[in-house]
């Protein structure tokens, strides 16, 4: 439990505020740091989120793929992000996250600078001694959300399931339904549209994307290799499936689909398509 202990420490806060923030009883918090508790999945997320940690680095010490099943790399993650919690710069990651907030709810083009500062509670000089202008703050935004999502799969995969199970569960994991998930989904939606006339963005985006693509590829790599999935191309298996959960996930977004229409759909492409059947 040292390094949760670490974590809270390095995060500024006291644990009282930390157990208020991830909505849990002050005892509960207690009980967990000394080992008398196991942490759920959700606790585990909302501390490493609290604290800016990974939930990697909670249970293993480590950011590296060779820690975690679902970990990163080290370029996807944002850059204050580290194995040392108390090395962070708490007030750049309150500025990435106040931002990532604001960029969520009223897109990129709607938010200024002066209202990312005022929201972080600095001045918009601060904002800009940590970030050039407002396409570096959004880039590590979209390093925001990759931590985002890989904690939330760290902490909620069961990487003892079959990959079958564990791709389905990947699925949900992502989906964009939860408000939290559909804000981390907006900030990709806006991604994507931005690189379509930006060089700088597109570099971000193919270095954050390929984590995404990376856990499903190796899920499915190890689905054909044990025959829970059947055999074919990795690399055209890999892409049916994120392009097709790309594409539902904006129609999501728009209005145009329901989540669990969306679901329902990825299901039956992972059953007719990549499931071996006896």
């Amino acid at each position: 439990m040292v390094r949760f202990r670490t974590a809270i420490q390095g995060s500024g806060l006291s644990q009282r505020e930390v157990a208020r923030q991830m909505r849990l009883e002050e005892t509960k918090l207690s009980k967990s740091l000394k080992g008398a508790r196991r942490f759920q999945p959700d606790e585990l997320f909302a501390l490493a989120t609290i604290t800016g940690v990974t939930v990697s680095w909670l249970l293993t010490g480590s950011d590296s793929d060779a820690e975690s099943a679902a970990a990163p790399a080290r370029s996807a993650l944002p850059a204050w992000e580290s194995q040392a919690p108390a090395a962070s710069s708490l007030r750049r990651r309150r500025i990435v996250q106040e931002a990532w907030q604001l960029f969520a709810d009223r897109g990129f083009a709607q938010v200024r600078i002066s209202e990312v500062a005022a929201a972080a509670g600095v001045s918009p000089p601060t904002v800009h001694y940590h970030f050039e202008d407002k396409e570096e703050l959004f880039a590590e935004t979209l390093r925001y959300s990759v931590k985002l999502a890989y904690d939330r799969q760290v902490a909620g995969l069961e990487f003892a399931q079959p990959p079958l199970d564990r791709l389905r569960a990947l699925v949900r994991i992502q989906l964009p339904q939860e408000p939290l998930v559909r804000e981390e989904w907006s900030i990709w939606a806006q991604t994507w549209a931005i690189s379509a006339h930006s060089e700088s963005t597109r570099v971000h985006h193919a270095e954050s994307y390929g984590r995404w693509e990376s856990t499903v590829r190796d899920i499915v790599a190890e689905g054909i290799a044990s025959g829970d999935l059947r055999e074919q191309p990795l690399e055209d298996a890999v892409l049916r499936l994120t392009a097709l959960f790309d594409g539902l996930g904006i129609r999501v977004l728009t209005g145009l689909l329901g989540p669990e229409q969306m679901l329902a759909m990825v299901d039956a492409h992972i059953d007719a398509e990549l499931a071996a059947h006896p």
